[in-house]
């Protein structure tokens, strides 16, 4: 038996229904972000960074690009033979199988992946937030409280702390109560997804929760409670940087405009906290004489001949003469022809809008389909 100080398991098989025709054909975590980034490359390069080799992603919703994207980590330092990234989806065995019914079911269908490697501790991580965090840090504040479980919170305004998971803390930083969503939340420590648990403990709650035919077998709802109950140690990690839930079409755009802020705190070129992604060989981009850049991220493989502001161009995009972009972001492969206006839009990989079209009335934020052809005036929402 190989033995793992840590080993972390990313939960990437939700739907990401609130995101809507971005997640139709790929899960949430696989959703393109940043230019030539998908959401995942957050939790994975925080895990390469941290110094941990051994991850396994928990799979379920349309897998098949997720898994591509990842192949066998390589960008992330995890193609490793002792160890290394792993996909792991539900799975048949002789007592049967079924698709993972809650956070919790999904590790604890996975318990045989986590006990090859004889791991200390458990990093539990969702793969559809934004944010760089190192977690040998919340590792030793973990090891040093002497704590059962700890609890990555950040501090939220008290209009959205209903949104969330709330903690409520002693002086010590030691959890006192969870509430779920509370419709008065007591504090606006809010959770963001992100535990470390011993994992002895966290495998024997985990076998509780599976014999309880009333359970949810969540995290939040469930294994949480259960052991604050049972008068174990959770402690709070305060996360003092970015982070950001892109669970809706709005955060989803907001987080994208964020990285366009002279101030902003993702720094997706940062060299020593490198985000890494899996990406093909493309040429530069070409930028026309006539263009016009403002405030915008401008990805390889473009040809830009009209004016972009405040956007995010992924790879591959060509956008004709007379084109104005404003506050939108275009993925891959999108062709904007001649006299076209876009404002405050989001276009999925492969849309071509014809020349002399407008889309996005710049109030609301639209959405458009991948792979289509817009043709005809007026505006598209």
């Amino acid at each position: 038996m190989i033995h793992k100080n840590m080993v972390a398991l990313i939960l990437a098989g939700g739907q990401g229904s609130r995101l809507g025709a971005m997640t139709r054909q790929v899960a949430k975590p696989a959703v393109p972000f940043g230019g030539k980034y998908r959401i995942i490359d957050f939790a994975l390069s925080n895990c390469s960074n941290s110094g941990i080799d051994t991850v396994g992603i928990l799979t379920q919703y349309k897998p098949q690009q997720l898994s591509s994207h990842i192949g066998i980590g390589t960008p992330w330092d995890l193609d490793r033979v002792h160890g290394g990234v792993a996909i792991l989806p539900p799975y048949m065995s002789e007592a049967g199988g079924d698709w993972y019914s809650g956070t919790a079911n999904a590790v604890y269908q996975n318990l045989g992946f986590l006990d090859q490697f004889d791991p200390s501790y458990v990093l539990i991580l969702s793969g559809d937030h934004i944010y760089k965090m190192d977690y040998r840090k919340m590792l030793d504040a973990h090891i040093a409280a002497g704590a059962d479980a700890t609890i990555a919170v950040i501090d939220v305004p008290l209009e959205e702390a209903s949104r969330f998971g709330i903690m409520n803390t002693d002086g010590t930083g030691r959890i006192t109560s969870f509430d779920e969503k509370p419709a008065q939340p007591k504090s606006t420590l809010a959770s963001m997804g992100i535990y470390i648990f011993s994992y002895a403990n966290l495998k024997k709650h985990l076998q509780d929760d599976a014999l309880d035919p009333d359970s949810d077998n969540d995290f939040g709802k469930n294994i949480i409670p259960a052991m604050l109950a049972a008068g174990e140690n959770l402690q709070a990690y305060r996360f003092e940087g970015y982070w950001k839930d892109v669970g809706t079409v709005q955060s989803f755009w907001e987080a994208n405009m964020d990285l366009l802020k002279a101030d902003n705190e993702v720094k997706l070129f940062q060299n020593d906290w490198k985000l890494y992604t899996e990406t093909a060989s493309i040429p530069s981009q070409y930028i026309g004489a006539d263009a016009k850049l403002t405030d915008s991220l401008i990805s390889e493989g473009c040809v830009i001949l009209g004016e972009v502001e405040h956007s995010v161009i992924f790879p591959g995009v060509k956008i004709g003469r007379n084109v104005r972009v404003v506050d939108s972001i275009i993925m891959e492969d999108c062709v904007l022809e001649d006299n076209v206006i876009v404002n405050k839009s989001i276009l999925l990989t492969g849309v071509t809008v014809k020349a002399n079209n407008v889309v996005g009335n710049g109030a609301d934020i639209a959405v458009i389909d991948e792979g289509r052809v817009l043709s005809g005036s007026g505006f598209v929402t």
